[in-house]
């Protein structure tokens, strides 16, 4: 039998998260039950199952704008069976050791998107297999890592590696043993010098490209490979998980461990998303749940059982509950009529104040004529 735990969930902020799993299935989660936040639930689903439509990865562009664009073109979904992968905006094939690149240019609508048919290939690596990649939030850069493959990072533009992790020496009895990278991020998303890079000997390096080839830090973590890892917003503090379920935070700058949340995971997590506003990540994984934490109390708010194998999870920080847009609106039009009220009230106050002058005004003329 799985592990389960039971854990109090106090409920979490209005929020919405979109799930992607091995079906090929697109999930929508919100929280919405006022302002104090509640359970996280499924309102829609999207797609029909189909296994050879298994979700690898998934990021979001995440602006206000074209919300239907979003949704469509704008998350870099890889579909496949670990042998081809499609990516919006920029779409990546890989077929275990190459990469292949198309523009997407976007419309209005998804019937207007100018779609390039002359894609750019290249070799990532001579040999081993890519089990790791991630694009820079300017979509300029991208980092390759996998089994018997050192990190490495491409520039987009002009199809080139610029920069290659350095092999590890070997051990004291001369024995050389490859790395094998399981997840990898950058650390800033507005500094792609800076990465961070899992393995499956449970290590969390960090490499900075304008410094040296080797880590520039390493941090063991449990028994068990690393298979998912998130940047804060901080550019200082990275959320890792295993294979196991253990789920934590560590300062990437001293290598501290700052915590392990609260909760045990019953299977391998697979991916992690932090809120770009709200203080809260999201973690997903084989054990088909969906998981809001609060990262300072690093305890669980909420949890959703989706049923599939979950790979990716998403947050859509342009979510607003519409009870609380209801109150703001109700809010907004209150104000707005108290100051309707106020210029009305102040206005009638003058007329009121202008009358009366001139009717002392008319008196006191009337008096002199008298006397006179």
């Amino acid at each position: 039998m799985p592990r389960t735990t039971t854990v109090e969930s106090p409920g979490c902020p209005p929020l919405r998260a979109l799930t992607f799993d091995v079906l090929g299935l697109v999930k929508v989660i919100e929280a919405s039950d006022g302002q104090n936040g509640g359970a996280a639930k499924m309102v829609e689903r999207w797609g029909d199952p189909d296994s050879s439509k298994c979700v690898l990865a998934a990021s979001m562009v995440d602006r206000e704008s074209d919300p239907v664009c979003r949704l469509t073109f704008l998350l870099l979904v890889l579909h496949g069976n670990a042998q081809n992968a499609t990516a919006a905006w920029y779409r990546t094939e890989m077929w275990f050791r190459h990469a292949s690149m198309e523009s997407i240019e976007l419309g209005s609508s998804p019937a207007d998107a100018i779609h390039d048919r002359s894609p750019t290939t290249w070799n990532v690596c001579a040999s081993g297999n890519i089990l790791c990649s991630k694009v820079d939030e300017n979509e300029n850069y991208a980092l390759y890592g996998g089994k018997s493959v050192e990190v490495n990072v491409w520039d987009l533009h002009e199809c080139v590696k610029i920069w290659t992790a350095k092999s590890p020496p070997q051990n004291s009895l001369g024995i050389f043993t490859p790395t094998c990278f399981t997840s990898a991020t950058f650390l800033s998303k507005d500094d792609h010098r800076k990465l961070v890079a899992g393995t499956d000997s449970h290590q969390v390096r960090l490499y900075d490209i304008s410094a040296q080839r080797r880590p520039v830090m390493s941090v063991d973590f449990r028994e068990t490979a690393i298979k998912a890892v998130a940047e804060d917003v901080d550019g200082r503090t990275i959320y890792i998980g295993n294979g196991s379920g253990d789920l934590a935070s560590i300062d990437i700058r001293t290598g501290k461990l700052l915590g392990c949340f609260i909760g045990k995971c019953s299977g391998s997590i697979r991916s992690i998303a932090r809120h770009p506003e709200l203080p809260v990540i999201a973690s997903c994984g084989l054990d088909s749940y969906l998981r809001i934490w609060d990262i300072k109390s690093r305890q669980l708010l909420s949890a959703v059982f989706l049923k599939q194998h979950l790979t990716s999870v998403v947050f859509d920080s342009h979510f607003r509950n519409k009870e609380v847009a209801g109150s703001a609106l109700i809010c907004k039009r209150t104000s707005l009529h108290d100051a309707m009220r106020d210029q009305y009230m102040t206005s009638l106050l003058e007329k009121i104040a202008s009358l009366f002058w001139n009717l002392d005004i008319a008196e006191t003329h009337s008096s002199s004529n008298s006397s006179v």
